[in-house]
């Protein structure tokens, strides 16, 4: 099975329903604000509440796998419940796992997630390119086989991730710099966007000195509890802003487990981002 580009169905999504990615993130202190026990019962009633407050509406969902995880098999059967009933309610699920590896090891990751035979079969996946880029290309081709996409890290929000991200090689061009032209390379032509994203905190301020315009979607984590907000979306995205993808988890979850609460929030998000980038 092929299904369209990753990029056109985003495109499309974001444009219908507005540019917004809610998180799925059902770590313990949030399971127990909802008034959830730490277990495979909480996590199930946590994430089937998500799904079925905001399937209808939001572009996309991004799973944390590292939460189901955690609960071992049971767990990921969860998760593989959860991508199933979004993408079944037409919201698109980018898994958020970011795998990094090498050779088979790195093609069985990407058959894991990018292949539509698998049950954990997602939209996009999150990929670390920090093996070298070129250690992504069993992803990048499965991804274009199977029409879904990527979103490699390049510019991240964690203040650890500078160390590795912006040094700078010996042709004098950053690491991050490297990612995202690797990127515009993979989205050249591509109509109306290309399948394949990079990873860019929304909370990293004035971003001119990298070129963001890579003709792809630009995952942007940050938007609410950990600081930024929509407003400052077209300073740090400057022409490349409406091919972002904020992502917000704690600034909708926290709403929760009311269902009408959740919806709310995410209009409101949404209605915000929609505004933004479109000033």
């Amino acid at each position: 099975m092929t299904l369209t580009p990753f990029g056109t169905r985003l495109r499309a999504a974001m444009d219908s329903r507005g540019p917004l990615c809610v998180g799925i993130d059902p770590h313990a202190a949030l399971l127990a604000q909802w008034g959830l026990k730490d277990d495979i019962a909480g996590l199930e009633r946590f994430s089937r509440t998500v799904v079925e407050a905001l399937a209808e509406s939001v572009a996309v969902f991004k799973p944390q796998a590292a939460f189901f995880e955690r609960f071992g098999s049971k767990g990921v059967a969860v998760l593989e419940r959860t991508v199933a009933d979004a993408r079944a309610a037409g919201t698109l699920v980018v898994m958020d796992a970011k795998r990094g590896d090498i050779g088979s090891t790195m093609a069985a990751y990407a058959s894991a997630f990018l292949d539509p035979a698998s049950p954990l079969f997602s939209d996009a996946l999150t990929v670390s390119p920090y093996l070298g880029y070129g250690s992504l290309a069993p992803a990048v081709e499965l991804a274009r086989e199977s029409g879904a996409g990527l979103f490699v890290l390049a510019l991240t929000s964690n203040p650890e991730g500078a160390e590795v991200q912006r040094a700078v090689r010996e042709d004098g061009r950053s690491i991050a710099a490297t990612m995202l032209a690797h990127l515009a390379a993979e989205n050249a032509g591509a109509s109306p966007m290309g399948s394949f994203g990079a990873v860019v905190g929304a909370t990293l301020g004035d971003l001119s000195s990298f070129d963001l315009d890579i003709n792809g979607p630009l995952l942007a984590p940050g938007i609410g509890a950990q600081g930024a907000t929509a407003a400052d979306l077209p300073a740090v995205f400057g022409k490349a802003v409406r091919n972002v993808v904020p992502n917000v988890s704690r600034g909708v979850l926290k709403h929760g487990p009311d269902v009408s609460a959740l919806r709310d929030s995410a209009r409101r998000f949404a209605d915000e981002i929609r505004e933004a980038v479109s000033a």
